[in-house]
């Protein structure tokens, strides 16, 4: 298992469109890929998981991955977060 506290920087948070880019980025990996948003667990691979954490800009997240590919899946989510998940 891996993790890391990343800020989301895009400036309207996660709402629909960059939601769905975080999950199509999650579910390209056989690992098990949550969050962690104050007291909220939730699977990064469900947008209704995602939209619901109500994640705003400036929000810090954990990424937690667990897998044989958690390092790369890792790696990716962090990505696209700091590229701004498309905007």
């Amino acid at each position: 298992m891996v993790s890391k506290k990343v800020r989301i920087i895009n400036p309207t948070g996660l709402h629909l469109r960059p939601a769905g880019i975080f999950c199509n980025t999650a579910v390209k990996f056989d690992s098990k890929i949550t969050f962690q948003y104050g007291n909220t667990n939730a699977n990064a691979k469900s947008v209704l998981s995602v939209l619901g954490a109500c994640i705003k800009k400036g929000d810090e997240i954990e990424l937690i991955c667990d897998g044989a590919d958690e390092e790369e899946a890792l790696a990716a989510m962090v990505k696209a977060i700091e590229d701004g998940l498309g905007e």
